[in-house]
């Protein structure tokens, strides 16, 4: 499908810069339809909807969302599952899916090309042009990822180099051969292709020539964010993407004093425990629902991040409120390496070993890389603990798509009575 021609100067298109008044407007307009949408042709949508005994006519503002409860990673899931293959969700004919990816849990997520051209608008807004070489090297298999931001970044002008991720050393070389400027992907992924270059006695700075990445999937901490640009030179943008509701949330200027929001979602703060909406400043978890996806019928779709938003002007120009960052995680779900890995997941991939009583998995941050360490206690001590390692290893890989670092086997009752499953201990500088 064609998508609008981008502009030939700073903005993607006249939407990033109208005022504030008449975005709102525009988007509880499109919010009030895709409810009406969504309830017509999605019956998880509706089961929700006549649950809170709302009907679609009672939500014509943003405010009115706080009526609906809130959907989370985990009840898309178990929908999925009762209702397969989209959990009720759909809101198109199953022959009109374009494609469709798998996310953990397994998510079944059909393609809509709203979501390329929403990718467009944060590369575009992080300076990608005609006559950019890009290394994308976000995984083309199962995740939407690496094919949204191939075709969004087509949809720029740029020449995109198909990598994925591994093999540091062919990726290298393409960097080098191709004269590679532009960098998508995680921030710990291309700090490990900078210190392999270093390794084989490059001068990353004289002897490639990368100008920008682009960042999504992962934290970037202000110390590395310092590092990449002061150190090598390169300009850093963030985008903060969900697939669940569809893709990108909001995105980096020039500025980079917070993400923009699309208006392709209606974006909430709320209290986690309550669901009520928050104010400007107020941190709570970010609640997405879309509303421009003719396909998908998610309503108040919980991501389980933190955030808070401002409503001050942005000398950029453009006029949206925006994220102030990601700060954390709420509840046993966390985003490792670019994956969330969900409690009930780790539950299935691990406690499904008889020899496996209970079990701790920690979270940190070591030399700019999320390390992930399993505690778990043994029932009994004379397994062979070795081969055990590689059938925890190998069964969490494959649930939950994020390798193991570390296993520690402990003996029963070691864990504390009271304690978390998922341990996020990471500090961002």
């Amino acid at each position: 499908m064609a998508l609008k021609a981008v502009r030939k100067d700073v903005y993607f298109d006249d939407i990033e810069t109208r005022p504030v008044n008449s975005r709102r407007l525009y988007q509880e307009g499109k919010l009030c339809h895709a409810i009406k949408h969504a309830y017509k042709h999605a019956p998880s949508a509706r089961e929700i909807l006549d649950k809170a005994r709302v009907k679609p006519s009672h939500i014509c503002s943003i405010k009115n969302l706080e009526k609906l409860p809130i959907t989370r990673k985990t009840d898309l899931i178990e929908l999925q599952k009762s209702k397969p293959p989209y959990g009720g969700f759909l809101t198109i004919k199953p022959e009109k899916v374009e494609r469709v990816f798998i996310s953990p849990g397994p998510i079944y997520e059909p393609l809509h090309s709203s979501k390329i051209k929403w990718f467009a608008q944060a590369f575009w807004a992080a300076g990608f042009r005609r006559g950019d070489i890009v290394l994308n090297t976000f995984t083309y298999h199962l995740s939407p990822a690496g094919m949204l931001f191939h075709e969004a970044l087509k949809q720029c002008g740029a020449t995109v180099v198909v990598t994925g991720t591994g093999n540091t050393e062919i990726q290298l070389q393409t960097m080098r051969d191709l004269k590679v400027n532009g960098f998508v992907g995680t921030p710990s992924f291309l700090m490990a292709l900078i210190k392999k270059a270093e390794e084989m006695g490059l001068n990353f700075r004289n002897d490639f020539a990368l100008e920008r990445a682009w960042f999504t999937g992962e934290m970037l901490s202000p110390s590395l964010r310092k590092t990449l640009e002061e150190d090598y030179g390169i300009d850093t943008r963030q985008t903060y993407g969900v697939t669940e509701p569809g893709g990108a949330i909001a995105y980096e200027c020039a500025q980079k004093s917070g993400l923009h929001l699309m208006d392709d979602y209606v974006l909430e703060i709320v209290d986690p425990v309550t669901s009520k909406q928050l104010k400007p400043g107020e941190v709570g978890e970010i609640v997405v629902t879309p509303i421009n996806n003719k396909a998908w019928g998610l309503i108040r779709f919980g991501t389980g991040d933190l955030s808070s938003y401002t409503t001050e002007k942005c000398s950029c120009g453009r006029t949206s409120y925006r994220l102030t960052g990601i700060l954390g995680r709420t509840g046993d779900t966390v985003k490792v390496r670019g994956m969330f890995v969900v409690a009930r997941q780790v539950d299935e991939a691990i406690m499904n070993l008889d020899t496996i009583s209970r079990y701790q998995l920690i979270v940190n941050r070591i030399e700019q890389r999320d390390e992930l360490t399993l505690k778990a206690e043994l029932k009994e001590a004379t397994i062979d603990q070795s081969k055990l390692a590689n059938d925890l290893n190998e069964k969490f890989q494959s649930v939950c798509r994020v390798k193991i670092d570390k296993i520690e086997f402990l003996k029963s009752g070691t864990l504390p009575e009271k304690y978390q499953k998922i341990l996020d201990e990471r500090e961002w500088e």
